[in-house]
């Protein structure tokens, strides 16, 4: 007996398949369950999107076979029929860090809250493995790639972002760039970034309005977009203030607790004189806590310290830590919602830029 495509049976002379969803060697399939449930492929297929009407007598034989055979859709059959939504893919460069861990909650709240799956892979910075899990999500038919992580906006980054754009479009996904520099216009991604140069802005600001005049500022590798904006908010304070710019000041590096230990370590030894120091991150405000105690030096009340991120420890340190807060969280959760809800938006909402906060604390205070 087979059926017509609605349910109905029928008599046919050909033998009625073997079970074969039992075997050991290999998982049920669905000819396997149109084989139990004595239906035709396509009916079984109906019944399990639920995008065309059976009967309950149909409906009620394909899920016993179902369940008889533990058959297990084959999501990414039904993801290339548009029978379920795609994953948000976030792809970060580390997994580890605090403010990167943060925008990839946003990103999982902001999914779930939708129904959607949420995947996180890491680049451990290599370019290529970037341009492969890109590829691999938009073979996976993820509903949107969240690219994270600081980058030098150079001529191979912008065309590597458009091929990425171009190619997640035409598959009917969308790529979400965070923290990162906005493309041309006409590219189909979307950008959610936030003040860099605003928040390192009344960061300095503070630290000038408190009587400081020789702030060492620590802030990021040469070249990266988030390092770049965060200087030139400072040397925008510097000028709105009158300050003048010292270049033995202005000690770029990593934005790591052990650069920020070194390059304080560094300026100590080789005499250098200042009041108050302006790290580019919490973790580079780590290290120079660090190696001013090692020194025989207090915070505050011989050299103040801001930092920038206000990572969750930041409150807890001794003193608590005067911090520009980034909105990580909402990073993500904005990227999701950017993406996801892109044909209701207007065009000016594919970039979009967070407020950063001073967060006030125990760190700073005017110099003795």
């Amino acid at each position: 007996m087979t059926d017509n495509g609605n349910g109905a049976r029928k008599s046919s002379t050909a033998s009625r398949p073997k079970r074969k969803g039992t075997r050991s060697d290999r998982p049920s399939t669905i000819r396997d369950v149109a084989a139990i449930a004595e239906v035709s492929v396509a009916t079984v297929s109906r019944t399990l999107a639920g995008n065309y009407p059976v009967s309950a007598e149909t409906r009620a034989r394909v899920m016993a076979a179902v369940e008889s055979l533990h058959y297990v859709v084959n999501v990414h059959a039904k993801a290339l029929s548009g029978a379920v939504a795609g994953p948000v893919a976030l792809v970060i460069q580390d997994i580890t860090g605090p403010s990167l861990a943060h925008v990839a909650a946003g990103v999982e709240q902001e999914a779930t809250g939708r129904g959607r799956l949420s995947l996180v892979c890491s680049t451990r910075g290599d370019a290529a493995r970037e341009t492969d899990l890109v590829q691999l999500m938009r073979e996976q038919h993820a509903a949107a790639v969240v690219l994270v992580g600081g980058v030098v906006p150079d001529d191979a980054y912008h065309r590597r972002m458009s091929e990425y754009a171009e190619a997640l479009d035409a598959a009917g996904s969308r790529l979400v760039l965070v923290g990162r520099p906005a493309l041309p216009a006409e590219i189909p991604a979307t950008v959610v970034d936030y003040d860099n140069r605003g928040g390192a802005f009344q960061a300095t600001s503070h630290l000038i309005a408190a009587g400081h005049r020789r702030i060492l500022f620590l802030g990021g590798a040469p070249g990266f977009s988030s390092s770049e904006q965060r200087r030139e908010g400072h040397l925008n304070a510097l000028r709105a203030h009158s300050v003048p710019y010292e270049e033995e000041l202005d000690l770029p590096g990593l934005y790591t607790r052990a650069s920020g230990y070194r390059r304080v370590r560094d300026a100590l030894d080789a005499g250098l004189e200042f009041t108050a120091v302006f790290a580019g991150t919490d973790a580079i405000a780590i290290g120079v806590l660090a190696a001013l105690r090692e020194a025989g030096l207090r915070v505050p009340r011989d050299v103040s310290l801001i930092g920038f991120d206000d990572v969750p420890f930041a409150a807890d340190l001794t003193p608590s830590l005067t911090t520009v807060r980034v909105p990580y969280e909402e990073l993500g959760r904005t990227a999701v919602r950017l993406a996801l809800d892109r044909e209701e938006t207007i065009t000016g909402d594919n970039h979009v830029v967070l407020s950063t906060q001073l967060v006030m604390r125990e760190s700073v205070r005017p110099p003795k």
